[in-house]
């Protein structure tokens, strides 16, 4: 799996301007509403099931990165997209860092195996210092997406 065939480009944020985790979900699913990956409909259930899932645990996964995820009836295929936050928001990471990189994953509840690979793929990535530094400091979705088709053929 690639983070191109997964992340909606048009969802992208390189400016995210919620200012804790909340408000960062709910911007980040508006994100993918607009770009017609979520019905208006279920964007209030997306986030509450996001949130419900982070209180089983943060998915602030340290070092400035977060990864939140669920399962979703009104989803049909796995759907992702990419924030940034120039400042940095309290995600409750593990390590008690502020979180600047945010990858959020929906997925149909029916296909476990394809959300975990979700994951995995996204885990991958990010465990490299060079893709987190240069997904940093991408200013346009464009830079983002770009970095992500150069991830995909290094395969980090």
């Amino acid at each position: 799996m690639k983070l191109t065939d997964i992340v909606a480009a048009d969802a992208v944020i390189t400016d995210l301007k919620a200012t804790n985790k909340e408000e960062a979900i709910r911007e980040i699913v508006n994100s993918l509403r607009l770009a017609g990956k979520v019905a208006a409909e279920h964007t209030d259930a997306i986030i509450s099931a996001i949130m419900k899932r982070e209180e089983l645990g943060s998915t602030g996964i340290g070092r400035g990165v977060a990864v939140p995820h669920t399962k979703h009836t009104s989803v049909d295929s796995i759907v992702a997209t990419v924030a940034l936050s120039v400042n940095g928001l309290d995600f409750a990471a593990l390590d008690g860092e502020d979180v600047h990189i945010i990858f959020l994953l929906i997925s149909p509840p029916d296909r476990p195996g394809e959300h975990l690979r979700g994951l995995e793929t996204i885990t991958r990535h990010l465990k490299s210092d060079d893709f987190c530094s240069f997904l940093r400091q991408s200013k346009t979705p464009e830079q983002v997406i770009d970095l992500l088709k150069e991830g995909d053929e290094k395969q980090f």
